[in-house]
This record gives structure tokens, sequence and C-alpha cells, in this order.
């Protein structure tokens, strides 16, 4: 089997109650074989169903309708036509993140609840930056578990990258300042910043992340050049609700999506993609190193289809 189709497969797995659902829905609705308003409702009503919400969706029946009323329409045709809207959907926040900043380095704050695959994405991410011959760095900034500065101490010696870290509870910015400084000594291109994942009291956490971004501001006022949520694909709409209270807290700059293997539901990208217009830099399928990749909008759109 060959890595793409690997890959691929994987990735059905992670939207396979999407696409499922979608594929029986649009199967039941190309009963009359044209593309009439009553056979609009009922796709729209299908997109609904499938968890890729009511804006997108809506925006998906009027693009039918635009290209295609009247018309008799096969089944796969039908398909076909709803994976180029939804790829239509996802094309504009598909971005990598790229490595551009002067001077180095440049720093991606990744930000996200506990649980959410925020610290082995962490690592993901590194391994990405490694494969393209970039020099990187981590900086344990979640002080307030013990467990996360042991897990990422356990990643960046397994990806072999150096690791800035400081005790339990000590100051995050005070550890992301000593970040700073020993990666511009080294010529470190790439520094990634855990964050507490603490949204119990978000006057905390935003204060907490105000005082990282003001300390960082002093080394280089264009930093943090990235700010990056991680969110749970398997959360559904909560994952939604996450970028709404990270936004107003954190100034995300772009999502990756994680867990996408198993039980998510993928129509959450088309959604987040729809409401938000965020980049989505990147997808993970899986726990290994090599799980996480550039997100592919016309793969994924297909996927969610049925027709990949």
């Amino acid at each position: 089997m060959s890595d793409k189709q690997s890959w691929t497969d994987r990735l059905f797995g992670g939207f396979r109650k999407t696409s499922e659902k979608l594929t029986s829905n649009l199967t039941e609705v190309v009963g009359t074989a044209r593309l009439d308003d009553a056979t609009l409702d009922d796709v729209e009503d299908a997109l609904i169903l499938s968890d890729l919400g009511p804006s997108a969706a809506a925006r998906i029946r009027e693009k039918l309708r635009e290209k295609r009323f009247g018309l008799e329409i096969t089944e796969r045709e039908l398909k076909e036509a709803v994976a180029e809207e939804i790829a239509a959907i996802l094309r504009p926040v598909a971005i990598p993140l790229e490595i551009t900043a002067f001077p180095r380095p440049q720093v991606l704050l990744v930000i996200g609840v506990n649980g959410s695959g925020k610290t082995t994405t962490i690592a993901k991410l590194a391994h990405l930056f490694q494969e393209d011959d970039y020099a990187v760095m981590l900086a344990a900034g979640d002080t307030f578990r013990a467990a996360a500065i042991g897990q990422l101490q356990t990643w960046a010696e397994r990806v072999g990258v150096p690791l800035v870290r400081g005790p339990e509870g000590g100051d995050p910015a005070s550890i992301v300042f000593d970040a700073v400084k020993k990666a511009t000594e080294i010529g470190t291109d790439v520094l990634i910043v855990d964050t507490a994942g603490r949204l119990q009291n978000k006057r905390e956490l935003m204060d907490e992340l105000a005082k990282i971004r003001k300390v960082l501001g002093r080394l280089n006022p264009e930093a943090p050049h990235d700010v990056v949520l991680v969110l749970d694909a398997t959360n559904g709409q909560n994952a939604l609700s996450q970028i709404d209270v990270f936004k107003e807290v954190a100034g995300v700059t772009g999502l990756v999506m994680t867990k996408l293997d198993g039980t998510a539901r993928g129509g959450v990208l088309v959604q987040a993609a729809e409401q938000y217009g965020l980049p989505i830099h990147a997808i993970g399928v899986g726990e290994k190193i090599d799980d996480l990749r550039a997100f592919d909008p016309d793969l994924v759109a297909r996927v969610i289809a049925g027709v990949a």
C-alpha cells in the first residue's frame, strides 16, 4: 500500500461518520434525477444532518442551484458536485505554516485545552519542520502541570530537539524569555511554545498569555508570529465553541485539527472554515510522529462526499 493510499484510508476512517451519513442521505435524495427546488432542499437537509452546519449547507445549495438547476443528475454526479463545493469552502483556509521570520527564531505559541492533543501536536510540528531542514526548539510554557512538562521532555528527546523548561509552577513568561534568548544565540529557526490550556478561569489565562506576549515583544516586536489552536475533532460543536473562546483570549491565527482517525466527525472542519475563515494548517489522523500532515482540501472534500 502506498503512503498516499494509507493516508487516505486513515483519513476516511476519521471522516467515516460524516461520509457515511452524507452518502446515505444523498443516495436517498436522488430519486427525481432532476435538480429542482425540492431536491435542493433535500440536499441542504442532508448536508446539515451530516454535520457540515447550516451556513455551509446553504452556501452549497445555492452553488448547486446556480450551476445545475433543472438538469438531470446521477447520484455520482451529485456527490462529485457536492465534493467540489465543499472543496471551494476549504481551499481558502488550507494554508501551511511557513517559516519566514527574520530575525530568527519564528515563535509559535501553541494553545488548546488539556486533552486536545496539544503536546503531541507540538512534537509532530517539530518533526514536520525538521523534515524541511529547519532547526527547532521547544519551550515548556505549561508549567502548571508536571505531566505536561514531562511529556514534552519525552517528545523532545524522541524527536531530537532541545527543550527549555523550568520548575512546575514556574513563571511561563520567564521560560519563554530564556527560550527566545537561547534560540537566538544558537541560530534556531523555529521556537514552539507550549502554553497552559485552562479555560476554567479565562481572565487568569488571558493575563498569562498577555505577559508572554509582552516579554516576546521586548525581544522581537513581531513575536509571536503564529498562535496555533489545537482542536480535538471528536469534540464536534464543542471544538467550534473553543475557537470563540481562544480567539478572544489569545488572538488565534490558525488551527490544527487532531484525532481525525476513528470517531471524529469531519464535518466540523467545513463548519470551522465557513464560520471563522481561519487558516487550517494541518490535520492529524493518528498517534505516530508522521501522522500530522498539511491540510489537503480537495482530498478531504472528496472523502467527506464519499467519492475518494
